[in-house]
C-alpha cells in the first residue's frame, strides 16, 4: 500500500513540475507557501510534510551500492520532487515579488503625475513641433466654401508629409498665400493612417481644435483657445455622438462645469468655481430635468468643504429639506437638518446634532412623521 502511495505522490511532483516555469533558480527560504500551489500541489505539499514525520531509513552503506529498492526509488524521487518544488515556488515568490514591486512604483509614478498636474487650470495651446520646411510637399489648391466653415472659396498653399512612406500624410497644413500664416492643421498622431486632429488658426494662432481621442474615426473632443489658453472644452464621453461633459475657463481657471449623464440632452450637473476651488454644484438626482439638490462649498484651509446643502424631496420646485454642516476641523459634519415634511414652505422637523450624531429633535406636528 506505501509503495503504490509513493508512486501516485511521485507522479504528482511530476506533474506539478510541468505546470511551474521550468528552469527556476532555487532559493534560500525553505518554506513552503501554500498559496502559490494548486490542489495537485497542495495534496503533494500534504504527502510530502507527512513522510517528513516518518522514521528515517538507515543511509546506504559507503562501502557497499545495492540496487534500490522500489521503495528506495520512490523515497528518492519524493526527496528530489520537494526540492525542485520548494525552488520552483521560491522562484515564483520571486517573480511575484519584483512584479508588485514594478506594479507599486508604475502606481506611484501615476499618482506622483496627477498630483503634479492640475486638472483645473486652463490648458494651454498644444505645443506644435517646429519642422523644417524642405520635409514637405508643396501644391497650390483651393478649398470650396463650407468645408471648413468658410463662406467662400479659398486659394491655399497645402503643405504634407509623408513621413513612414505610405502614401497617406501624417501631417497637412494649409497656408494663406498672402499673409504666409498657417489657417488649418489636420494630423494623424499615431502614424496609423487616419487623421484624428483637426485645428484652425486665426492670424497664425490656433483657436479651435476637434480630436478623435479613441481612433474609431468620430470627433469626439471639442476645444477652443483664446489668448494662449483653453477657453472651453465639449467632450463626448461615451463615444455615442452627443457631447454630454462641458467644460468653461476664465483666464487661467476652471470655471464651469456641465454634465449630461444620461444623454437625454438636459443638463444634470453644473459646479461652479473660484480660483480652481468650488463654491457651488447643482444637481438633478433623479433625472426628471428639474435640478432638485444644490450644494454650498467654503474653503477651510485651502480646501473646499460643504457646508450647506439643499433638496427638493418632494418634485415640486421648491426646497424642502436644508442640511447644515460644521465644517471647523476643515471636514464636513452634519449640525442641523430643517425639514418640510408636508410641502407647505413650513419647517416641520428641526433635527440637532452634535459630532455628527442625532441628539435632539424638535417635530411642529408628530402626525407628520414615523416617531
Amino acid at each position: 500500500m506505501r509503495f503504490h502511495s509513493r508512486i501516485r505522490l511521485a507522479a504528482w511532483a511530476a506533474t506539478l513540475l510541468l505546470a511551474l516555469a521550468p528552469g527556476a533558480a532555487l532559493g534560500d527560504d525553505p518554506e513552503v507557501d501554500p498559496s502559490l500551489l494548486d490542489m495537485e500541489g497542495l495534496e503533494l505539499l500534504r504527502a510530502l510534510e507527512s513522510r517528513s514525520e516518518e522514521p528515517a531509513s538507515e543511509p546506504p552503506s559507503t562501502r557497499t551500492s545495492p540496487p534500490k529498492t522500489s521503495a528506495e526509488a520512490a523515497d528518492e524521487a519524493l526527496r528530489e520532487s520537494e526540492a525542485r518544488l520548494k525552488a520552483l515556488i521560491d522562484e515564483q515568490t520571486k517573480i511575484q515579488n519584483a512584479l508588485a514591486d514594478r506594479t507599486r512604483s508604475a502606481q506611484e509614478a501615476s499618482t506622483a503625475s496627477l498630483q503634479g498636474s492640475d486638472t483645473r487650470r486652463a490648458p494651454e495651446v498644444p505645443e506644435e513641433r517646429q519642422l523644417p520646411p524642405a520635409i514637405f510637399e508643396r501644391e497650390q489648391t483651393s478649398v470650396p466654401s463650407g468645408t471648413w466653415g468658410n463662406r467662400k472659396r479659398l486659394k491655399v498653399v497645402k503643405l504634407t508629409v509623408d513621413a513612414d512612406g505610405d502614401g497617406v500624410p501624417e501631417l497637412t497644413r494649409y497656408i494663406d498665400p498672402e499673409s504666409k500664416l498657417q489657417i488649418r492643421r489636420e494630423e494623424d498622431r499615431n502614424y496609423d493612417g487616419v487623421i484624428d486632429a483637426w485645428s484652425d488658426y486665426e492670424w497664425g494662432e490656433v483657436v479651435a481644435r476637434v480630436l478623435d481621442s479613441n481612433d474609431d474615426g468620430n470627433p469626439d473632443v471639442w476645444e477652443r483657445y483664446a489668448k494662449g489658453r483653453m477657453t472651453s472644452r465639449e467632450v463626448d464621453r461615451d463615444d455615442d455622438g452627443v457631447r454630454d461633459a462641458f467644460y468653461r475657463y476664465d483666464g487661467d481657471s476652471l470655471a464651469e462645469e456641465r454634465h449630461d449623464s444620461n444623454n437625454d440632452g438636459a443638463i444634470d450637473r453644473l459646479i461652479l468655481y473660484e480660483q480652481r476651488l468650488r463654491v457651488s454644484a447643482e444637481e438633478d438626482q433623479n433625472t426628471d430635468g428639474r435640478m432638485d439638490t444644490w450644494t454650498s462649498y467654503i474653503v477651510v484651509d485651502g480646501a473646499e468643504v460643504i457646508a450647506r446643502i439643499e433638496r427638493d424631496t418632494r418634485g415640486e420646485g421648491s426646497i424642502t429639506v436644508v442640511e447644515l454642516f460644521d465644517t471647523a476641523t476643515g471636514r464636513a459634519v452634519i449640525s442641523r437638518k430643517d425639514e418640510d415634511v408636508n410641502g407647505d414652505g413650513e419647517i416641520d422637523v428641526v433635527s440637532i446634532y452634535e459630532s455628527g450624531r442625532l441628539v435632539r429633535r424638535e417635530i411642529s406636528d408628530p402626525a407628520l412623521i414615523e416617531l
